[in-house]
């Protein structure tokens, strides 16, 4: 019997490798539901600064009484067609996130971590679905908005350690650098996630709130700014720090590697940063450093999980051969 992994082409059978699938399989997958998560997250800052937040003004529904575009006396229809096509894109989120699902249900071995980070991914999707009809049910509130892009960053870190966790065994955590070096590690990650939370607050208080009627926080904006910018300075110290102590210490090459990029991410971001604060806040440039956020938090985790790794679990049955389980 032929299987749709037989298929020719080499597409089709990457897309239906979820059905048999391999270890590598299951990283390819977890990977492109990074991808998926990091690239709505920007989107979703598309239909901020093209002022489409409320192109669709109800939720599920488009408009009161459809669920598609039509005409709406009190919305531009490129404003509904932008926030509708962000909508549509939960759906393709979704159906990755089912596919690493469907591949840790199906790896042989059924590995039980594997299968816990695969099921948060569907369940986090239909999550940020619902958080989006209350984002529209409050016109923007910049709380809810700043919320939005947060849970898709919890969501990105639980696809980059199924991730990690599929290149991995499931025995004891094992350290590769000096213990305090990974206590670093750690602290720089969270100081990254402090970094993004701060710079939500400069969101929500600056331009580009997603609509005319949308509100915005009562900060002072050159005050949020500032604070921004000095977290930015913890964050580049902890990882120059980190850098030098996996130097110093000869650490493995992926650990000194993970370090360097994000090093590199984190110098780019903030080159976008200041040029978007002297040219009074661009579209374009809101979108780049959206993206440079997204990118600076995939190269955070991905430090923190070269720091580790784990063991095979120990084979306790007499003939060497995996017990039935």
């Amino acid at each position: 019997m032929k299987l749709p992994t037989d298929h020719p082409n080499p597409l089709v059978r990457r897309l239906l490798s979820f059905w048999a699938p391999t270890t590598g399989t299951m990283r390819g997958w977890a990977l492109a539901s990074v991808v998926v998560n990091a690239g709505i997250a920007v989107t979703g800052a598309g239909v901020r600064v093209t002022e489409s937040g409320l192109g669709c003004p109800t939720w599920p529904r488009c408009t009161p009484d459809s669920f598609v575009p039509v005409a709406h006396p009190e919305t531009d229809m490129l404003n509904m067609l932008v926030e509708f096509g962000n909508r549509l894109l939960t759906f393709l989120v979704l159906a990755v996130g089912v596919a690493c699902v469907i591949v840790a249900l199906r790896l042989t071995p059924r590995r039980r971590s594997l299968v816990l980070l695969a099921w948060l991914q569907p369940a986090g999707v239909l999550a940020q679905a619902l958080w989006g009809g209350l984002v529209v049910s409050t016109m923007l509130n910049p709380f809810t908005v700043g919320m939005h892009f947060l849970i898709s960053t919890g969501l990105i870190a639980a696809c980059w350690m199924l991730y990690a966790r599929a290149g991995e065994g499931d025995g004891p955590v094992r350290r590769v650098t000096h213990r305090d070096i990974r206590r670093l590690g750690h602290a720089l990650l969270a100081a990254v996630f402090v970094l993004l939370v701060v710079g939500v607050a400069v969101s929500g208080t600056g331009p580009h709130s997603g609509d005319e009627r949308a509100s915005r926080f009562d900060l002072d904006i050159e005050a949020v700014a500032r604070l921004h910018a000095d977290v930015v300075y913890i964050v580049v110290g902890l990882t120059f720090a980190l850098l030098f102590a996996l130097h110093v210490s000869h650490a493995e090459r992926p650990a000194r590697r993970a370090a360097l990029v994000l090093l590199a991410v984190e110098l780019g971001q903030g080159a976008i940063g200041y040029t978007q604060y002297f040219l009074a806040v661009p579209a374009a440039l809101v979108l780049l450093h959206v993206l440079g956020s997204t990118l600076v938090w995939i190269a955070a985790l991905r430090v923190v999980t070269s720091l580790r790794t784990r063991e095979p679990l120990p084979d306790h049955s007499p003939t060497g051969v995996p017990a039935a389980v």
